[in-house]
């Protein structure tokens, strides 16, 4: 028997010789409580842990057991509270969902619906509503309207129909829509790309006002109710016929010849070769010919009627005043402004797009002008600079040319009736501004070219509230007389000439005039809102910004 217990005694392993094994028969102390080992991850004691099912699928969104919907605990909501934003009904539309717009998504309300789509299922209207905005935003970027009008636009038609949680997204070329039912349901995402645009402000005050309408609690409209008026302003025809709009350029072209100083002759010169490269640039458009060659096309009739007439050597007849004339109506006004209102607003991305579109229209307009005055300098043409930019001291005639010019400027935008004479009225007040400011004050053309381009805004603006619609009818066409047409036709003339610095210095003052005017214009545009009524949040005095980089 003693040889089972010499068994038992001898080490099984090699653990048995480790130096850490403790001695036998010596009581060993226990270690101190904060030498215990511990892990981030270990459970603390006292905690109950709840007893769930392994087969029951869980979600990030799912609320954990400990969680009262009826009494939730208060750690999460700011010490302030989070601001409500009261939409004022008195106020326009397009403030109401640009303050939507402007607010953070985290804070922004749900709105009341205006409008029921009358569908049994709730998800079978989702594509429709979506599908509606889009065509809606899509005429608007079409017209020209700028980014944040489109969104707001979009904003408009999506919380009339009940979604509220719609995310818009505009481009220069592409509009996107994306809407998610809840925290865990996938979200819908619909696009549109616009290919072709045109200058009709007929179509652009009718959208307008079916966006007023689907947005306003007095006026039910269905969808199918919206989607007809929609067809039906898509087929609309021209409040203008082609002839009209010829005209209208021939008018254009000899107000501006006669606002720089021309007389009779040169006004029926630079209309004749305005319709002229007007009839040119249609026919180029009906043989598909891209943007750009129906501006040089368009460039080289007025020019070369100007080089005509300073080769006939006539007195006291200013050739450049012709070709002038020409480039009023042809500088891409409504696409700059839009460019530099998007880009004050933070759509970089459109506004990079458009000023990129100006840009090459304008090189454009020079490829023409400069091949038909490098032909007048080798001919040996009078082309001389002998006037300077608005020097004609006529102030009642250059007034009348001023409201000419913005009337052939409506009719050109296909503008409605009602809204030309008031556009009128607005550029020939734009030109008495900046005729009180230049000639008579002294101040410098920039200067008092974004002081009336800012009343022009400001104008404007006021209007299209009064009226709800957009904005664009009351504006472009009263920028017209402001435009830079004889600083640029003067920097090109010395361009031809072979005197690239004074060349380069006057088209530096145009670029400097056109964003005067696309600054001052959205400048107004913002001031007209210390006078509405606007939507803000509970307890703030004044608007939120759009942005806030501080530089960084």
């Amino acid at each position: 028997m003693a040889e089972p217990e010499e068994e038992d005694r001898k080490p099984q392993s090699d653990e048995a010789h480790s130096a850490f094994t403790p001695v036998g028969g010596v009581d060993q102390a226990a270690p101190p409580e904060e030498d215990h080992p511990s892990s981030e991850f270990t459970i603390p004691s006292g905690l109950r842990i709840p007893q769930t099912n392994e087969d029951t699928e869980s979600s990030a969104f799912t609320p954990p057991e400990t969680y009262d919907s009826r009494q939730p605990p208060p750690h999460f909501t700011p010490p302030t509270g989070i601001p409500v934003v009261r939409l004022v009904k008195e106020a326009p539309w397009q403030d109401r969902m640009r303050t939507i717009l402007r607010t953070p998504v985290a804070e922004r309300p749900a709105p009341e619906p205006t409008q029921k789509h009358h569908e049994d299922d709730e998800g079978r209207a989702v594509p429709r509503v979506l599908d509606l905005t889009l065509r809606i935003g899509e005429l608007l970027l079409a017209g020209g309207e700028g980014a944040e009008d489109v969104e707001a636009a979009m904003f408009a038609v999506t919380h009339s129909y009940g979604l509220d949680r719609c995310e818009p997204n505009v481009t220069f070329t592409l509009i996107a829509i994306s809407y998610q039912p809840s925290l865990v349901d996938d979200p819908v995402t619909a696009s549109r790309t616009v290919r072709r645009r045109g200058t009709d402000y007929t179509r652009l005050s009718a959208v307008y006002r079916l966006v007023d309408d689907i947005s306003s609690e007095d006026v039910e409209i269905s969808l199918e109710e919206a989607y007809r008026r929609l067809a039906d302003l898509r087929r609309n025809r021209h409040p203008y016929p082609g002839w009209a709009l010829t005209a209208a350029a021939g008018l254009l072209a000899g107000s501006a010849s006669v606002l720089v100083g021309g007389d009779v002759l040169v006004f029926v010169a630079a209309a004749l070769g305005a319709m002229l490269g007007d009839r040119l640039a249609w026919l180029c458009a009906g043989r598909g010919l891209p943007e750009f060659y129906q501006f040089v096309v368009a460039a080289m009739p007025p020019a070369a009627m100007g080089v005509a007439i300073s080769l006939l050597d006539l007195p006291d007849v200013k050739a450049s005043a012709v070709i002038t004339g020409g480039l009023f109506a042809l500088i891409p006004g409504r696409a700059l402004v839009a460019g530099v209102q998007d880009g004050l607003t933070g759509y970089y991305i459109t506004a990079a797009a458009r000023l990129l579109e100006v840009g090459y229209l304008i090189v454009g307009i020079v490829c023409g002008v400069l091949m038909v005055l490098y032909l007048g300098v080798t001919l040996d043409a009078g082309l001389n600079p002998e006037t300077s930019i608005h020097s004609s001291d006529r102030p009642l005639i250059q007034i009348l040319a001023s409201m000419t010019l913005s009337l052939a400027f409506a009719i050109l935008l296909q503008q409605e009736r009602s809204t030309v004479l008031l556009v009128t009225l607005n550029g020939g007040v734009a030109w008495i501004v900046f005729g009180a400011l230049a000639r008579t004050g002294g101040i410098s053309p920039v200067a008092a070219t974004a002081v009336a381009a800012g009343l022009v805004g400001l104008f404007g603006q006021l209007l299209s509230r009064y009226r709800f619609a957009s904005a664009l009818p009351y504006v472009t066409a009263a920028i017209g007389p402001l435009l830079p047409g004889s600083a640029t036709y003067f920097g090109l003339l010395e361009i031809a000439r072979n005197n690239l610095n004074p060349g380069l210095a006057s088209l530096s003052k145009a670029a400097a005039l056109a964003l005067a005017i696309a600054i001052g214009v959205n400048l107004g545009g913002e001031l007209s809102r210390l006078f509405l009524k606007a939507p803000r949040p509970e307890g703030q005095k004044a608007r939120r910004a759009a942005k806030r980089t501080r530089g960084f």
